[in-house]
């Protein structure tokens, strides 16, 4: 068998200058439109001011659009969120959203326009567009965006059939002790290294995948699917290592050597304010390692928005063709 070899992330650096033109025109959406965000006239202007950004950095995002990588991460750095001496205490409430325009929140949103169109699930967080990762009092075992033990590896909302294409997490604030690491993980790195009868049995229906815990898990599990399904030469993969069951042998020993493949092939990095994580979540899982929160107001604090490269697929999940799936 091949060995294994961890490669980085897509990384681009947004230069000062260039950050000085991002944040005017962050500013100006937060202007122009109304307070809410999830607002569809806000996500109209940051639609438009997206073409206003520098044009290296929609260049950088239309690539990694159409080709996330071997790893199917992007990282850019530099980009303007609020200085920790205006940023408010790290909220640590479970179900944290935010409403209210910010930076970072059309920073968000305008980048989302650029990969496709901002999406969110009723059922999760409200069905805000953009919502607070922050570790919650009480949830610490919780596996999800709440917790501060492993938060194992996954495929955002595996078990929906219109889960998101990219994920997006932006850094804030960072943990205290600066141990808190983003992992992922991409399926190109891992097939070369399956073994025959693992890839037989990972393309075929022989899983079930329970809602995450945020989703109340209240539909039940899904229908069998397969965990790795497209092209064979480059699939697509849906898996939740904390929620997807095996129904046979086969199927069990396969997620196995799976599981510790992305392991050995993981690419993790410690998040700092300004980093933009970009998680194409067609072919890469992503985790996060465990940290001590201390509930003080200076908390680990990450945004986070889904996008959908073709919100069309979903019109029948979505009322009025808004931005949120009902169901």
């Amino acid at each position: 068998m091949a060995s294994t070899q961890v490669t980085k992330a897509v990384e681009f650096t947004v230069e000062p200058d260039d950050a000085v033109l991002v944040e005017r025109v962050a500013r100006e959406v937060c202007a122009a439109g109304p307070d809410r965000i999830d607002d569809p006239a806000w996500v109209d202007l940051a639609r438009d001011a997206w073409d206003a950004l520098p044009l290296r950095l929609r260049q950088a995002v239309r690539q990694f659009r159409r080709d996330s990588g071997p790893q199917g991460c992007m990282l850019l750095r530099g980009v303007p969120v609020e200085p920790e001496e205006t940023l408010r205490p790290t909220p640590k409430v479970a179900e944290s959203v935010e409403h209210s325009s910010s930076i970072s929140a059309a920073v968000l949103v305008m980048v989302a326009c650029g990969l496709g169109d901002p999406s969110a699930f009723a059922a999760e967080k409200s069905g805000a567009l953009v919502q607070n990762v922050v570790p919650v009092p009480g949830k610490e075992e919780f596996q999800g965006n709440s917790g501060s033990v492993l938060l194992a590896s996954h495929n955002e909302n595996a078990f929906h059939p219109h889960r998101p294409d990219f994920v997006m997490l932006l850094c804030l604030r960072a943990d205290h002790d600066r141990v808190a690491q983003l992992s992922t993980a991409c399926v190109r790195m891992v097939l070369p290294l399956l073994s025959e009868d693992a890839k037989e049995a990972l393309f075929s229906p022989e899983f079930v995948t329970e809602p995450p815990p945020s989703f109340g898990r209240r539909s039940g599990p899904t229908s069998p699917h397969a965990v790795l399904f497209g092209a064979s030469e480059d699939p697509d993969i849906r898996v939740d290592f904390s929620a997807t069951t095996p129904l046979t042998q086969r199927a069990k020993s396969a997620l196995a050597e799976l599981e510790r493949l992305l392991g050995e092939t993981a690419f993790s990095v410690k998040l700092t304010p300004g980093d933009l994580a970009i998680v194409d979540n067609r072919v890469a899982v992503h985790g996060r390692s465990a940290f001590t929160p201390r509930y003080d107001g200076r908390d680990r604090w990450l945004r986070r928005t889904f996008v959908a490269t073709d919100l069309r697929r979903s019109r029948d999940h979505r009322p009025l063709d808004g931005y949120v799936l009902a169901r």
